[in-house]
């Protein structure tokens, strides 16, 4: 369905666009690593190298065309960590990443308020990596809509822990993401 939308974004911002399997790629990523992990469940490891696959490509595709690569990590993402170093963050220019993720689906409102251009079932669906079978972003992060304006609190006007718990914060909540930020 991705692949689907994907085209059909590209066809109503009129680009070229091509598909490009990184399945065998990751396949001689794993044969390789093998030994030297000695496991066959790699989990988020995994995850990365498919993540970074996708940038060597994109990467390589920008340097020989001379096109400029955008990274796609937008702020809540780059606050919290779930943005593959050298994967989601290859690129030549990190046009949201001052952008939380829930501002990023009001533009895209914005940006199809006169007709459709990014298709709804873009902005439907629930967000994902989409780097396992059924993956969301909520199976690892809070709910958007929280975590914004937790990061914006504390990032932006300098809230601890404690103050947050009094604006009405659920404490295991700031807890998990104020760590995530300081992890990150």
């Amino acid at each position: 369905a991705s692949v689907v939308d994907a085209e059909i974004l590209a066809q109503n911002l009129g680009i070229s666009y091509q598909v490009v399997s990184i399945e065998p790629l990751l396949r001689e990523y794993l044969s390789t690593l093998m030994p030297v992990l000695k496991s066959a469940k790699l989990g988020v490891t995994e995850e990365n190298i498919q993540a970074r696959i996708r940038g060597n490509l994109l990467m390589a595709k920008s340097n020989y065309e001379g096109n400029l690569l955008l990274t796609t990590g937008n702020k809540s993402e780059m606050a919290v960590g779930y943005c593959t170093l050298y994967g989601d963050m290859a690129g030549g220019f990190a046009v949201i990443s001052d952008v939380p993720k829930t501002m990023v689906y009001q533009l895209c409102r914005m940006i199809n308020r006169q007709r459709q251009i990014i298709p709804q079932t873009i902005l439907d669906k629930p967000p994902s990596a989409e780097l396992r079978l059924n993956q969301k972003d909520s199976d690892s992060l809070p709910d958007y809509a929280e975590l914004d304006q937790i990061i914006e609190r504390y990032i932006l006007h300098g809230k601890d822990h404690s103050a947050l718990e009094q604006e009405g914060f659920e404490p295991e909540l700031v807890y998990r993401i104020l760590s995530l930020i300081q992890l990150n």
